[in-house]
């Protein structure tokens, strides 16, 4: 049974997208245990609820899927790098092609036209959306810095502390993952502006692997301290079935 993690806080604008992931993976995958992470904070946090989800998989080796709510990958890439990451010590991305499908072609898949036939933009630099990894892996680079709250920048630092850490960057599997269009997070404010400029220091870390290590500690430091990690009980498991 594969287990695929999906950060979620209930919306009404993101329920469609979530129907269709679940159903996509029920239709090409077939055996799979869907879990719903929440995070704990007040403001949805992404970080949080990807390694929380991740670390309550029982076996360290075990391969997960973390796949956002609104983004659907194509089988063919996505069983590639779920080989690829079971015996690998990267974290595998199953695309080489990011489309966001936005509004027009989000109504044309929502009416019937497969992922493929839909208008969509190219979104160049893409590392979010789809992971494949083990939580042994996940954990190996720090997994994601949950001091990126509400919108922003939490993939992008991600990605530079797996390629300075690990040596190299996350593997791409080649093949498309597909953005659904959804009501978008505010990205402005105090909150917006905190999240930039620590992202800042993670570019400044980029290829320093001491430096990104004492950055990924001083995450892993602050996320002990905020509160006890979300448990199995945050996570509702629901059978692909």
């Amino acid at each position: 049974m594969l287990t695929v993690v999906i950060p979620w806080r209930e919306q009404p604008t993101r329920t469609t997208a979530l129907d269709a992931v679940r159903d996509w993976y029920r239709r090409e995958v077939g055996d799979v245990e869907f879990m719903l992470v929440d995070s704990q904070d007040d403001i949805f946090n992404l970080s949080q609820a990807r390694n929380s989800g991740v670390a309550s998989v029982a076996h360290v080796d075990e391969v997960v899927v973390i796949n956002d709510a609104d983004t659907i990958p194509q089988r063919d890439s996505l069983l590639r790098a779920i080989e690829g990451a079971a015996g690998s010590r990267l974290v595998h991305l199953p695309y080489t092609e990011y489309h966001w499908l936005g509004a027009s072609g989000t109504a044309q898949f929502t009416a019937g036209a497969t992922l493929d036939d839909c208008e969509f933009e190219l979104v160049r630099g893409a590392c979010s959306g789809v992971y494949v990894t083990t939580p042994r892996t996940w954990a190996s680079h720090g997994a994601q810095d949950e001091r990126f709250r509400g919108w922003g920048f939490e993939d992008a630092a991600w990605y530079l502390a797996h390629s300075t850490l690990l040596g190299e960057p996350p593997r791409r599997a080649t093949g498309r993952v597909f953005a659904l269009h959804h009501a978008a997070q505010l990205r402005e404010g105090d909150q917006y502006d905190a999240n930039a400029a620590l992202m800042q220091r993670y570019t400044a870390a980029a290829g320093d692997p001491i430096g990104m290590r004492l950055l990924v500690d001083e995450a892993t430091r602050a996320r002990q301290l905020v509160a006890e990690p979300a448990s199995a009980a945050n996570a509702r498991a629901l059978p692909g079935d």
